[in-house]
């Protein structure tokens, strides 16, 4: 594809714009900031993946994988940050997730140990891990918000916060999970996902995409459940104080 032709996708920006100038939807402004952004964003990241691919070494690619971190963590932290501690704890549940799908991958030899494959896969599971964590956050406040009397009373006949809100806990971490789990159930019939769609047009083989597809399909499982329950436990202290009672508007 040249730049040229690239710049003819640019219809799909002016639609959107017209639409929202017609119908007044006041959207004109975060559409063409989301776009400029998005193209900057994605020249200067295929620049530093082409250095880092030419280099092939392990430290660019351990400084991706940290930046992709980063980035999420600052990213979802945004829904929870009243609560104490809540950027370590996105951060080591990210580091969690990522240390064991690579560990498997890489261990297993499953995939080859170079940036061009360890580091596109860390992207598309951080990403999937960020909105997991976003998901998570939003059920288990409502949840919270909702059976907040409930979970008191549990406190004041002795129980502990493990136990006042094991069950909202758990609905949440359900919650969170329920997306990934129903993408999978129909994928393929309803849709092809982008890295499947992305090697064939680009020439590869349809069953060695299919291939890797269901690769990534099986790791986002293990991604979705591990971001869930790691970050679920790692959060929920944080909303009782030291003498064990519910802090109140904690998530606001």
């Amino acid at each position: 594809m040249t730049y040229s032709t690239l710049a003819l996708t640019l219809i799909f920006i002016f639609i959107p714009l017209a639409l929202s100038k017609v119908l007044r939807l006041g959207l004109e402004k975060d559409t063409i900031v989301a776009t400029v952004r998005s193209v900057v964003q994605l020249l200067f990241i295929g620049y530093v993946l082409k250095f880092v691919f030419d280099t092939e070494h392990i430290a660019y690619s351990l400084l991706m994988i940290a930046l992709m971190i980063i980035v999420a963590t600052l990213n979802a932290r945004k829904k929870g940050k009243n609560i104490a501690g809540i950027t370590w704890k996105l951060a080591v549940t990210l580091i969690i997730v990522e240390i064991v799908t690579q560990g498997v991958l890489l261990g297993f030899h499953i995939i080859p140990p170079t940036p061009q494959y360890i580091i596109p896969i860390s992207g598309m599971l951080i990403g999937n891990s960020m909105v997991l964590v976003i998901l998570f956050l939003n059920r288990f406040t409502a949840e919270i918000e909702a059976h907040e009397h409930e979970i008191e009373l549990i406190l004041s006949l002795g129980g502990t916060p493990k136990q006042a809100v094991h069950h909202h806990l758990k609905k949440a971490i359900k919650a969170s999970m329920i997306p990934t789990i129903e993408a999978q159930k129909t994928i393929g019939l309803v849709q092809l996902p982008g890295m499947m769609s992305g090697q064939i047009i680009g020439g590869a083989d349809p069953i060695q995409a299919v291939q890797f597809q269901i690769l990534i399909v099986f790791a986002l499982l293990t991604c979705a459940t591990l971001t869930s329950i790691v970050f679920g436990f790692l959060i929920y202290p944080s909303l009782f104080n030291e003498r064990m009672q519910l802090i109140k508007n904690s998530f606001i």
